[in-house]
């Protein structure tokens, strides 16, 4: 279990050590306005540059919720909303392909026998729920991301709980872009729960997790 602790802590210090030293900055520079106006200097390819800037969160501290509000102002709700769930979505897959390389060997000398079956396990058993409820959390959807991917997560129920987890983000905060809405606790609650919601009706449809 201590193998497996410092694994996550590792997991983790590829995103906090970024935020640490960026965070403040790229928040500043990326804010909702910040964020508009550096994706309209891309001219018609404003649309990648922001999902590109999204899946980025990955391993830079970019204020994901703040680019989807601004993909909401410039292509409005349902157009910004469809971008903003691609960029979360590939970071996302970025994060679990990466670490779903890993031999399944490696992962147990990494972990830990021990500490990898056990995580193994919470992902088999809660893997959809976790997948689905964490990607509105800053910093952690990466870690579970990759844990995901190191536990070997079966890659359809991964990528259906993902997008049960970036799609009301997405949508959500591209609408309150568009609408000029500045209610984050109301968004942060939908966005916690909707996924959950999504995630109740689909999953009789998978394998449990």
């Amino acid at each position: 279990m201590l193998r497996l602790f410092l694994l996550v802590l590792l997991l983790l210090s590829f995103t906090i050590i970024p935020f640490a030293i960026w965070g403040g900055a790229l928040e500043t520079a990326l804010s909702e306005q910040g964020a508009a106006g550096w994706m309209r200097s891309f001219g018609g390819w404003a649309w990648a540059a922001g999902i590109l800037l999204i899946a980025s969160d990955i391993a830079l501290p970019i204020p994901a919720t703040a680019v989807m509000a601004a993909l909401g102002v410039i292509y409005g709700p349902w157009i910004g909303g469809a971008l903003s769930v691609s960029g979360s979505v590939l970071a996302g897959l970025l994060g679990y392909g990466i670490c779903r390389m890993i031999k399944p060997d490696t992962a147990r000398m990494l972990a830990g026998a021990e500490g990898f079956e056990q995580a193994r396990y919470l992902f088999d058993q809660w893997g959809g729920w976790i997948v689905a409820g964490s990607r509105w959390l800053p910093v952690l959807p990466e870690t579970i991301s990759f844990l995901a991917g190191l536990t070997a997560m079966p890659v359809r129920r991964y990528v259906v709980a993902l997008i049960c987890g970036a799609v009301p983000l997405g949508l959500i905060f591209a609408t309150a872009g568009y609408l000029g809405s500045d209610r984050p606790l109301t968004m942060m609650v939908l966005s916690a729960a909707a996924p959950l919601v999504l995630w109740l009706f689909v999953r009789p449809f998978l394998q449990p997790g």
